[in-house]
């Protein structure tokens, strides 16, 4: 049996920052679905754009925890490793427009 390759370990991160992490990607993977230049069915669409609701309010607070504990600036490098390593970069490609197609 064939394994798939190991990922890369998550960098360090505080909880707060996991949480940011966390709910920036679940803000991300809605507006993924919610993008009418990709999806086929308003149905979809609109269960995410519920969704996205309660997604951006935890990534608020997951902010303002980190600001009231006195993290007052995010990690840049260590925050895109993680989200790396999370296939943050597919999952926020989905947002974008798709390229034309070439006829």
């Amino acid at each position: 049996m064939v394994l798939p390759p190991e990922l890369p370990p998550l960098p360090a991160l505080t909880r707060a920052e996991s949480e940011v992490i966390d709910s920036y990607l679940q803000v991300v993977d809605q507006l993924g679905r919610i993008n009418p230049a990709r999806g086929s069915h308003t149905y979809g669409a609109l269960r995410a754009a519920q969704a996205l609701v309660s997604g951006a309010t935890a990534l608020r607070d997951a902010l303002t925890v980190m600001h009231t504990r006195g993290e007052n600036e995010l990690h840049a490098t260590t925050l895109a490793r993680a989200l790396r390593v999370l296939d943050g970069a597919r999952r926020a490609s989905l947002i974008s427009i798709p390229p034309e197609e070439a006829s």
